[in-house]
C-alpha cells in the first residue's frame, strides 16, 4: 500500500524546497569572501520581503499577515532566523558540504520532538528513513578530534531548524501559506537588521543579482516548505531535509571546485534511499504505531 496523496504533495514539494536550498548557500558563501554574513542573512530576508509583501497584499490586503497562532509563527520565525544566521556563519569558514552535515542533526531532533510533542505517529518506515538518512549524513561528515567554530555554528544552527520544523508544523496548520511566509519575510528582516546595522556595505552593482537571487530563491523555497507541511507530517517531511546534502555537494564541485569523495557519495546515496523509503510507508497504519 503506497502513502496518502496529500503525503506524497508533501514529500514532492520538501524535495524540491530541499534541493533549491543549496542554490542559497552557495551564493551566500560566495559573497561573504566580501560581505559579512550577518549583512547577507539580513539581505537575504529584506529582498524576500520584495517579493512576497506585494503577493500577499494582493490576495489579502492589509490582512496579509496570520490573524491566529501569532506567537506561534513569531517563535516559528525566530528559530529560522537563529538558524540562518549561525549557518551562514559557518559556511563562511568551512567548506558547504562539511557545514551541511553538521547541520542534519535537526531532522534527527526534530523526529524525536514531533513524536514527543505533537503527538505524530513513528511508523517503521520513518525509523528506517531516519537511520539511512543519519548514516548516510555521519559517512559524509567523517568526524575527527578536531572540532572548528565553523562545525559548532552549523551544529547549533541544526539544533534550531529542528526546532523550526515543528514549529512550522504547528503554525501552518490553519494559516495561509503566503500570510505565514509574509509575516516570515518582515518579521525575520526586523530581527536581522540591527546586524545589518553595523555590517551595512553597498553591493557592488556586478553582484546585486545574487543578493536578488537570495531572496527569490529563499522566498519560493519556504513557500514550499510551508505547502508541504500541511499536507505531511513533520517526522514525514524532516527526513527530506537530508537532501539538501545532494545539492551542497553538487554546489561545492560546480562553483567553488570541492570534489566529492567516495564517503560523500556513498553517504549521499543512503540519504536518497532515505527519502525514497519514505514514499514506501502504508497509509494510516503500521503495527508498531500509535494512531493519529
Amino acid at each position: 500500500m503506497t502513502s496518502r496523496p496529500s503525503d506524497v504533495q508533501g514529500i514532492v514539494l520538501m524535495a524540491i524546497a530541499m534541493l533549491s536550498v543549496p542554490m542559497v548557500d552557495g551564493i551566500a558563501k560566495y559573497l561573504s569572501a566580501d560581505y559579512s554574513p550577518l549583512f547577507i542573512g539580513w539581505a537575504r530576508y529584506a529582498v524576500a520581503c520584495l517579493i512576497v509583501i506585494p503577493l500577499a497584499y494582493r490576495f489579502h490586503g492589509i490582512r496579509m499577515f496570520p490573524q491566529e497562532q501569532r506567537f506561534a509563527h513569531l517563535v516559528r520565525t525566530a528559530f529560522l532566523v537563529a538558524a540562518m544566521t549561525l549557518y551562514f556563519l559557518a559556511i563562511a569558514r568551512i567548506p558547504i558540504s562539511l557545514a551541511v552535515s553538521a547541520y542534519f542533526v535537526g531532522p534527527v531532533v526534530a523526529v524525536a520532538l514531533s513524536v514527543l510533542f505533537l503527538k505524530e505517529t513513528f511508523t517503521r518506515w520513518k525509523l528506517l528513513s531516519l537511520v539511512l538518512g543519519f548514516v548516510g549524513s555521519v559517512i559524509v561528515l567523517q568526524p575527527s578530534g578536531d572540532i572548528e567554530n565553523g562545525l559548532i555554528m552549523a551544529f547549533g544552527a541544526g539544533l534550531f531548524f529542528a526546532l523550526y520544523l515543528i514549529a512550522t508544523r504547528q503554525a501552518s496548520q490553519n494559516s495561509d501559506p503566503i500570510k505565514t511566509l509574509a509575516f516570515q519575510c518582515v518579521l525575520g528582516t526586523v530581527l536581522l537588521s540591527p546586524q545589518a546595522a553595523f555590517t551595512f556595505e553597498f553591493p557592488q552593482l556586478d553582484v546585486l543579482w545574487l543578493f536578488a537571487g537570495l531572496g527569490i530563491i529563499s522566498a519560493v523555497a519556504h513557500l514550499l516548505t510551508i505547502v508541504a507541511f500541511r499536507l505531511a507530517d513533520a517526522s514525514t517531511l524532516s527526513p527530506l531535509v537530508y537532501l539538501e546534502l545532494v545539492g551542497s555537494a553538487a554546489i561545492g564541485f560546480m562553483i567553488f571546485s570541492e570534489i566529492p569523495t567516495f564517503s560523500t557519495i556513498a553517504g549521499a546515496a543512503l540519504i536518497i534511499v532515505s527519502g525514497l523509503v519514505l514514499l514506501r510507508q502504508p497509509a494510516g497504519k503500521d503495527s508498531g504505531s500509535a494512531s493519529k
